[in-house]
């Protein structure tokens, strides 16, 4: 249902991000990633590192990583996906805001809210 390839959105050093590999539609589960979380207070080794560029609030007073294909979702402020964190299965889980077409890139709102327009936590610094 989905893959990573290039994208031409990424200006990151790898310029990956998620497609649709056939037609989804809206509300269909796209992808679970795994999580591992570890305690705001050790985030400051996360920051000498590029993992910090990836890493996502995880509740109060955590942070995680997300495993499989779950760091790899560029933003937009349009997105034509969404993501739920599943505490109980300690898995981000991401699903469809809209259909999306075989070959479109999936997209995330990284404010965690398809609505929120508000600027970046990292164009912020």
């Amino acid at each position: 249902m989905i893959e990573v390839k290039t994208s031409s959105i990424s200006d990151g050093e790898f310029n990956r991000g998620v497609f649709a590999t056939c037609d989804v539609k809206k509300g269909a589960l796209l992808h679970e990633a795994p999580v591992i979380s570890y305690p705001n207070d050790e985030h400051q080794h996360i920051e000498k590192t590029m993992l910090a560029d990836y890493a996502f609030e995880y509740g109060l007073g955590q942070s995680a990583i997300l495993l499989g294909y779950g760091m790899l979702f560029n933003h937009s402020y349009e997105p034509n996906a969404t993501y739920e964190i599943n505490f109980n299965n300690r898995t981000f889980d991401f699903y469809a805001h809209t259909d999306i077409q075989a070959g479109d890139e999936i997209l995330i709102n990284y404010n965690g809210d398809v609505d929120d327009k508000d600027e970046l936590w990292f164009n912020r610094e």
